[in-house]
């Protein structure tokens, strides 16, 4: 592949709900572009794209990947993300270093869930785009109709035709272009325009040259003053609107019959920015934030987007934002202050690694072997330790157990998982010490389960999954008192120490306090750690259901001791056990950990979503309505939110998000809590 500048470059995120055809389009550019000899299949599980054998076995796209297409004077880096909420992690990895997005629509189906989120996403970023209407070949396929609810669904835009489609479903044979007047069918060779289309393309070219006029100041004066605009102009001022976001082209085609494609392809170098004029990258350096030159001249600042890990290594993912990056060369990474020696600099394609000497400002590539340097990460010169922000992915919401299958597996466990965490940032592993589960976290089931898949298939390690426990905490409701003698003879040195204990409620998040109330001498002081260290040994494990005890200040008032016989074991015993008997007759509570939940869904579950959560035991804290969508926010007790993910996809037909967050602990209602004691107290005589 040859060298390009960053004029000529094209960094373009294909996004789309899932299913909507963004592989097969990649694969088809590729295929038009004379890169490969025969178009894949993702039904055959031979694209280019969906390499990763879990992507093969669900026909579905997990990973970003990258697709260098060479068309015309351009390489266009086609970024193919995933369409399923369960992987948005990658999708938003791929937009983070895309200079623009085209947006794949079902033709049938239109703008879904996911088309919604694709577009949150990179509304976010705010990058200009292009719609392209995939699957016209199939049954009820209509584009004026996808075209309609565009208008609906994203109404702060205005999406314009370039194209008018010459039939539909099995009648669909090839497009028109609106501005040059050409009819071009599968063959991609210009014809003329079927009379039955005159009409229909007169009316898409006046809406043509007016929202290329709106964007243009000396274009609106001209067409104001009744002057048609010549093609060159509605094209200049077509991509004046995109760049500014106010305009949206949309095209249309089959990627599965290759019609449309060339269009597509053209359309994307003629109207999307090139890095030269993609939105101001902002970095840090030295504390200060300074607008990086879209230079290869420029100090070197690059991003480490996605990174592929297995056994044998991994391949970082990365994009230049300035500078040029050279294969044989030394770079920092300013977060570990470590140089990392590039040794060989690629090309990706799939999983097809074309080796380059160079990557300059824009382009995108790949690296294999970094040893210190994880995805979100910067790499610089030296002399300029540029920081690039990092990439914001979602919080996981989707949480499970796991616990290795065989003795053999518990050693491989947690290096596995550290990889699959490094590979995949959205997804999180730790060790609970409350409940003594490990906890995988992710953004829904099928992200767990591919999690799941890739530990057995890439690292041999197999695991059983369980729904979590609930961390509970344990504390008390009033003040009470006790007290332990601690006497044992055993024939030689014997061992004594009494204690007299009161336990007393501190407010939430106070932790633990201890103090020496004693007065004349009953008890030494130099005992009283002695005794600290036997009640923080019932901390950790809990009193009545074996979770760790908090805001509770336990103070010794009184006891005794021997001049022989005492000894820091025995007050350890009388202070353990002493505070356990007062904890118990201070009306002990079991208090549980409450979220923060906020859901935006359609408008018209609303209700549904609303009414959920009072059987939740959830409490409404607000409730936001804008532009069809409502936004609920409640605080939900995190025993009745364990799968919610899944509910709440089943309750919105796939169409809502969330998002918790810890807020508080809040005591358990008495009759659950009862449950709970009474199963923890079976598990405990089961062990």
């Amino acid at each position: 592949m040859k060298s390009y500048q960053p004029a000529d470059l094209r960094n373009v995120a294909l996004v789309s709900h899932g299913g909507a055809g963004k592989t097969t389009l990649a694969e088809a550019m590729l295929y038009k572009s004379g890169a490969t000899t025969r178009q894949g299949n993702v039904e055959e599980g031979n694209t280019v794209s969906d390499f990763d054998p879990e992507e093969q076995r669900r026909q579905v796209s997990i990973n970003t990947s990258v697709i260098p297409v060479e068309w015309r004077d351009c390489k266009i880096n086609l970024i193919d993300t995933p369409g399923y909420a369960d992987f948005a992690g990658d999708a938003k990895s791929g937009l983070r270093v895309a200079d623009s997005a085209v947006i794949v629509v079902d033709a049938v189906a239109g703008p879904e869930v996911g088309t919604e989120l694709m577009w949150q996403y990179a509304s976010e970023r705010e990058l200009p785009r292009m719609v392209f209407v995939n699957k016209m070949d199939r049954d009820n396929a209509r584009f004026d109709r996808a075209l309609e609810r565009l208008r609906e669904v994203f109404d702060n835009v205005k999406f314009v035709a370039l194209q008018i489609p010459m039939g539909q479903g099995g009648d669909f044979r090839g497009v028109i272009d609106v501005i040059e007047r050409k009819a071009y069918t599968g063959a991609g060779k210009p014809g003329e325009i079927p009379g039955e289309y005159t009409d229909q393309v007169d009316v898409a070219n006046v809406e043509l040259m007016e929202a290329a006029a709106e964007a243009d100041d000396e274009l609106l004066l001209k067409y104001l003053d009744g002057e048609e605009l010549t093609p060159e102009e509605v094209w200049h001022g077509l991509k004046a609107g995109v760049l500014q976001g106010s305009i949206v082209p949309v095209l249309a085609g089959s990627s599965k019959q290759n019609i449309g494609i060339s269009a597509l392809a053209s359309a994307i170098c003629d109207l999307l920015p090139s890095p030269l004029q993609a939105l101001p990258e902002v970095a840090e350096l030295n504390g200060a934030e300074v607008e990086l030159k879209r230079d290869p001249n420029s100090p070197l600042a690059v991003l480490v987007f996605k990174t592929i890990a297995d056994p044998f290594g991994k391949v970082s993912y990365l994009r230049v934002f300035s500078g040029t990056l050279h294969a044989d060369s030394r770079v920092l990474n300013p977060r570990t202050g470590e140089e990392e020696r590039i040794a060989q600099l690629y090309n990706m394609r799939g999983k097809e690694q074309l080796p380059t000497k160079a990557l300059v400002a824009g382009d995108i590539g790949g690296v294999v072997k970094l040893s210190e340097t994880a995805t979100g990460d910067t790499l610089a010169d030296r002399a300029n330790p540029y920081v690039l922000k990092p990439i914001k992915f979602p919080d996981p919401v989707f949480v499970v157990a796991i616990f290795p299958k065989s003795q053999s597996d518990v050693d491989k466990l947690m290096p596995a998982l550290q990889r699959l965490v490094e590979e995949d940032p959205t997804l999180r592993a730790e060790r609970q010490l409350e409940t003594r589960q490990t906890l995988l976290q992710g953004l829904g089931d099928q992200h767990i389960d591919v999690a799941r898949n890739r530990l057995e298939s890439k690292y041999g390690v197999h695991i059983n999954i369980e729904q979590p426990r609930v961390p509970y905490r344990e504390t008390v409701a009033r003040t009470a008192a006790a007290q332990y003698r601690h006497k044992k003879q055993t024939g030689g040195a014997g061992q004594f120490a009494e204690v007299h204990m009161r336990v007393e409620p501190l407010p939430r998040s106070e932790g633990f306090e201890f103090a020496n109330a004693v007065f004349g001498g009953a008890i030494s002081n130099n005992f009283m750690p002695s005794i600290e260290k036997g009640v923080k040994s019932v901390l950790e494990q809990g009193v009545i259901a074996g979770y760790p005890v908090v805001d509770v200040k336990a103070v010794v008032y009184d006891g005794k001791e021997h001049p022989v016989d005492s000894k820091d074991i025995a007050f350890q015993v009388a202070g353990r056990e002493a505070f356990k008997s007062a904890f118990r007759e201070a009306s002990p509570i079991l208090l549980e950990p409450i979220y923060t939940a906020r859901v935006t869904v359609p408008e018209q579950f609303m209700g549904d979503i609303m009414g959920d959560f009072n059987t939740r035991r959830g409490r409404i804290l607000n409730m936001e309505q804008e532009r069809g969508k409502a936004t609920i926010t409640a605080l939900v007790p995190l025993a009745e939110m364990l799968r919610y993910a899944t509910d709440l996809r089943s309750m919105t037909q796939g169409r809502g998000l969330y998002t918790v967050e810890l807020s508080h602990y809040d005591p358990v209602p008495a009759h659950l809590a009862q449950n709970i004691v009474a199963q923890a107290k079976k598990e405990r005589e089961e062990e």
